[in-house]
C-alpha cells in the first residue's frame, strides 16, 4: 500500500506524467491487438509458420537499424514530434496490414512497426528526461509500466473474442478506436506538459572512435554476458507467445477465449514487480533471476502433453510468474552495474537492448521453424527444455560478484 500511495503522490506532482499513462494505455491496446492480428492475417494469405517467424522477427533487426539512425542523426527530436510521428505511422498500419499479400509487403510493414515502437520509446524516455527530476525516473516508469501492462492485457483479451476463425474489419476498426482515443490523450498532455523543460541534464563526453567504441563493447560484453544470455532468452520466449500464442488459440478449441492465454502470461507481469524486491533480498539478484528462469522454464516444457486449454492457460500463467520474477531481477542486475560504473552507462543499456532485440529476432524465427516441422505445442516444450538447461548452465558458470568497472 505504501508503494500504492507513493506513486499515486507521484502523479499529483506530476500531472502530466497521467495524461502521459493513459496515452500509452490505450496505445498499448491498439498495439497489442496488432501483434495479436499480424501472425493471424499473414497465415490467412497462405505462409508458413516459418515464414510468419521470419517476417515477425525482421520487425526487431528494423528497430535496431533505426535505433542508431536516430542516435545519429535526429539528436534533437523532442517527445512532441517522436510521438506525432509516431501516431502517423500507427494511423496507416492497419491499413497496410489489410492491404498486404506478398513477402515483400510484410517485411516493409516489419520495417514500419519496428520504427514506430522505437519511437515510442524514445518518446517516453525523453518526455520523462526532460520534466520530471532525475531522483523521480523510477517512480515515473513505475507508473507507466503499470498503465503499459495494463493495456497489454486488455488487447488481446478482447480482440480474442472478436477474432475465432478469420481476421476482418471488426479487429481493425478495434485497433483504430483506441488509438484514437491515444491521440485525445497526446493532445491532453501537449496541454498539460511544461513549454520548456526545468530539467538541465549535464553535458556528456561522447566516444566518437566508433573502434573504442566495440571494444568497449567486446569487454562489457564478455564480461556480463551469462546476464546478457538470459536477457535474450527471456524475450525469446516472449517473442514465441506473441508469434504462436494467436495461431495455436485458432487451431484449439479456445473459440473466444483464444486471448486468454496471452493474458496469461502477460497478467503476472502486472503484479509481481511488487514483490520481487523482498525476493532479491533474500537470494540476490543473479541467483534468483536463473533460478525462476529455471522453474518458469521447467513447467513450460510440459506444454506438449496438456490436452485442455484451460489447464494450458492455467500453466502459462504459473511459469510465467517465475518467469515475471526473473525480469526484473535481472533488471536490477543492469541497474548494479550502471550504479558501479556509470561512465558506461550508454554502453550497458545498449547491451541490454541489442539482446532484447536479438531475443525477438530468434523468438518468433525458431516458433515458426520448430512449429513447423514438429507442432506448436512441441515447439513451446521443446522451447522450455532449451531454457531450463540454459538455466542451470548459467547457474553454474556465472561468478557470485561480476564486476564491471575494471572493464572501462
Amino acid at each position: 500500500m505504501d508503494r500504492i500511495r507513493k506513486l499515486r503522490d507521484h502523479t499529483y506532482r506530476y500531472p502530466s506524467i497521467y495524461a502521459l499513462s493513459m496515452m500509452i494505455l490505450f496505445w498499448t491496446i491498439f498495439d497489442s491487438t496488432m501483434q495479436y492480428v499480424t501472425p493471424l492475417v499473414i497465415e490467412q494469405n497462405g505462409f508458413s509458420n516459418t515464414m510468419i517467424g521470419i517476417i515477425i522477427g525482421s520487425s526487431s533487426i528494423a528497430g535496431a537499424i533505426f535505433d542508431f539512425i536516430v542516435c545519429r542523426i535526429f539528436k534533437r527530436m523532442n517527445f512532441r514530434l517522436i510521438f506525432l510521428v509516431m501516431f502517423a505511422i500507427c494511423l496507416v498500419y492497419p491499413f497496410l496490414l489489410w492491404q498486404a499479400n506478398t513477402l515483400l509487403f510484410y517485411l516493409l510493414l516489419m520495417v514500419i512497426w519496428g520504427i514506430y515502437f522505437d519511437l515510442y520509446s524514445f518518446g517516453t524516455f525523453d518526455f520523462v528526461g526532460r520534466f520530471v527530476k532525475r531522483k523521480e525516473h523510477s517512480s515515473s516508469f513505475g507508473v507507466i509500466q503499470v498503465f503499459r501492462s495494463m493495456g497489454s492485457l486488455i488487447g488481446p483479451l478482447i480482440i480474442g473474442i472478436f477474432v475465432i476463425d478469420i481476421v476482418d474489419w471488426k479487429a481493425f476498426a478495434f485497433g483504430w478506436g483506441f488509438l484514437l482515443i491515444a491521440i485525445i490523450f497526446f493532445a491532453v498532455l501537449l496541454i498539460l506538459s511544461p513549454k520548456r523543460s526545468e530539467i538541465v541534464s549535464p553535458a556528456e563526453g561522447r566516444r566518437n572512435n566508433i573502434f573504442v567504441e566495440f571494444s568497449l563493447w567486446k569487454r562489457l560484453g564478455s564480461t556480463i554476458l551469462p546476464i546478457l544470455i538470459l536477457t535474450f532468452f527471456i524475450f525469446m520466449i516472449e517473442g514465441f507467445f506473441w508469434t504462436l500464442a494467436p495461431l495455436y488459440a485458432k487451431t484449439t478449441g479456445f473459440r473466444g477465449f483464444g486471448g486468454f492465454l496471452l493474458v496469461a502470461y502477460s497478467l503476472p507481469m502486472l503484479f509481481l514487480g511488487w514483490f520481487v524486491g523482498s525476493i532479491t533480498k533474500k537470494f540476490g539478484e543473479t541467483r534468483t533471476a536463473f533460478l525462476c528462469f529455471f522453474v518458469g522454464s521447467v513447467i513450460l516444457s510440459s506444454f506438449y502433453f496438456l490436452s485442455s486449454p484451460y489447464i494450458t492457460i492455467l500453466m502459462v500463467f504459473i511459469a510465467s510468474c517465475f518467469i515475471g520474477i526473473a525480469l526484473p531481477s535481472i533488471n536490477g542486475v543492469y541497474a548494479n552495474y550502471i550504479s558501479e560504473a556509470s561512465a558506461v552507462e550508454k554502453e550497458i543499456t545498449a547491451l541490454e537492448d541489442f539482446s532484447f532485440n536479438l531475443g525477438y529476432i530468434f523468438g518468433p524465427l525458431m516458433a515458426g521453424i520448430l512449429s513447423d516441422v514438429f507442432s506448436i505445442p512441441l515447439a513451446f516444450s521443446i522451447l522450455g527444455v532449451a531454457g531450463s538447461v540454459t538455466a542451470l548452465i548459467l547457474l553454474k558458470i556465472t561468478p557470485k560478484k561480476i564486476a564491471v568497472k575494471g572493464k572501462i
